[in-house]
């Protein structure tokens, strides 16, 4: 049987084709900082926490999410970002941290209030969780695995986000000021408490607003919402 040359070039590159298609991550042997920005627009002591935050941008060591809220919008402009939902996890959080109070810029560090940055605590504790993620089309999908040391019941949660949006904001506290964001939380899920070996899935397009890239994070949290492992997959862009 004779094989025409370009369907033996496109045998060739099946493989790839198929590489490229599957895309995975796994968490690491340590457990990376959860960084969590509660930020908007229409504060204006945000947008140095803003800056900072996209500093964090590119560390292995580091999760960095920002959370817009909408308790501002009513100062006069409306944060295209924020969700009530937001809110609610900044103030559930506060609560299981023992906080008497939520506000922005307000930075969280592994789930508790952190008013100490930009320097950040270090980052050195040894995973009791392991994950693995994999895109399947329109889900992404992980495989929770405790291992030894880690508590009976597990949480978590799941996020979407983007990097390099620009706001001209004409409104409220920042009107006249252009805003720069990264790690933008643009989808959130929480995961209920469960026990054992968990598969999850989190519905969630690899590409964003502008077609940029969305980052899928899964954080594993103990029962008093401090993480135990987190782990992230891009793929494409």
């Amino acid at each position: 049987m004779k094989l025409h040359l370009s369907t033996l070039l496109l045998c060739a590159m099946l493989p790839a084709a198929f590489a490229a298609e599957r895309c995975e991550s796994q968490s690491g042997p340590s457990v990376p900082l959860v960084v969590e920005l509660y930020t908007s627009e229409g504060c204006n002591s945000c947008p140095p926490a803003d800056h900072w935050l996209s500093g964090l941008k590119g560390r292995r060591d580091v999760v960095a999410l920002a959370f817009h809220v909408d308790y501002w919008d009513r100062l006069g402009w409306v944060d295209r970002f924020a969700d009530a939902a937001y809110t609610r996890r900044q103030v559930e959080q506060q609560r299981l941290g023992g906080g008497g109070f939520v506000y922005t810029p307000q930075v969280l560090v592994d789930g508790r209030d952190w008013r100490h940055w930009p320097q950040l605590p270090a980052a050195s504790r040894a995973s009791v969780v392991e994950l693995r993620l994999a895109r399947d089309g329109e889900r992404v999908r992980a495989q929770v695995m405790p291992l030894a040391g880690a508590p009976a019941q597990l949480a978590g949660y799941w996020v979407a986000t983007e990097d390099g949006h620009v706001s001209q904001v004409k409104a409220g506290e920042n009107a006249g000021v252009m805003l720069r964001h990264d790690g933008v939380v643009r989808s959130y899920q929480p995961v209920g408490a469960f026990s054992g070996a968990r598969e999850l899935s989190f519905a969630s397009p690899a590409a964003g607003e502008g077609q940029r890239p969305r980052r899928v994070t899964l954080v594993v949290t103990d029962g008093r919402g401090v993480p135990l492992q987190a782990a992230s997959l891009t793929c494409g862009g």
